[in-house]
């Protein structure tokens, strides 16, 4: 991981990634061509014979998967993997699909699923827009406490500049004045129980996903999609899913 070392404290409590981190415009070019690269190979790999079913089995903490908008569960098979390695059994909600529901709607599907399922104790791993899903959850429709705490990549906590250059609704959310977003915002008590991951460069989030009073983690990776496959990357999610 980068950032050897990171600042404590923040608004409320929580780490600090440090300074914003100057990429030259080569390395950017290649990242994004690289990252759409990626989520086109994985749109493909979503329609492979992989199921949910095959991540049920294991006896450590319970994981819910959430992930970000255009995207099927697949996309985070490769965290998915290394937890079900290390013995989390872990979920996923085929009903999100493609996950373009309003963040409300999608996180009412995800307490109504650990409700069915009697799930305590839960860790959300989440991808962009599933960690406002999560966040929402977490705040807003959890009275009995099931989730624990959540690690997100790559989520735009502040939204993203591009939202409002975007042609549809469901990507205009991620305006940082949209209300949901700005609602999430004023939500810092969650903050603490939150891991936040990104890298140094996002295509589609250019102010960073750092996010007061988290955890923050940033890595020495670009792109938005590509991160989720980074050996780094799987490295932090296991060690927010241990505690450290």
């Amino acid at each position: 991981m980068t950032d050897p070392t990171p600042q404590q404290g923040g608004p409320t409590g929580g780490t600090v990634a440090g300074p914003p981190v100057r990429v030259g415009l080569v390395r950017r070019a290649r990242w994004t061509l690289l990252d759409w690269l990626y989520a086109a190979v994985w749109q493909v790999r979503s329609l492979g014979p992989t199921t949910a079913d095959d991540y049920l089995t294991g006896d450590r903490q319970a994981v819910v998967v959430i992930p970000g908008v255009y995207e099927t569960w697949h996309f985070m098979r490769p965290l998915m993997n290394v937890l079900h390695d290390r013995g989390h059994p872990v979920h996923v909600l085929t009903d999100l699909r493609h996950n373009v529901r309003p963040v409300p709607v999608s996180a009412e599907s995800v307490m109504a699923y650990l409700d069915e399922h009697d799930l305590q104790h839960v860790l959300v791993l989440a991808h962009s827009k599933g960690g406002l899903i999560g966040k929402y959850a977490m705040t807003r429709l959890d009275p009995h406490g099931r989730i624990d705490r959540m690690v997100s990549v790559s989520t735009p906590f502040a939204g993203s500049k591009y939202a409002v250059l975007a042609p549809v609704r469901h990507l205009r959310v991620f305006r940082a004045a949209d209300p949901v977003l700005a609602g999430l915002a004023r939500e810092l008590d969650a903050n603490a129980r939150i891991t936040s991951v990104y890298g140094v460069y996002d295509t589609l989030i250019p102010g960073g996903c750092e996010l007061a009073g988290a955890k923050n983690v940033r890595l020495d990776v670009g792109g938005h999609f590509r991160i989720l496959a980074d050996r780094r990357t799987a490295v932090a999610v296991l060690q927010a899913a241990d505690g450290d």
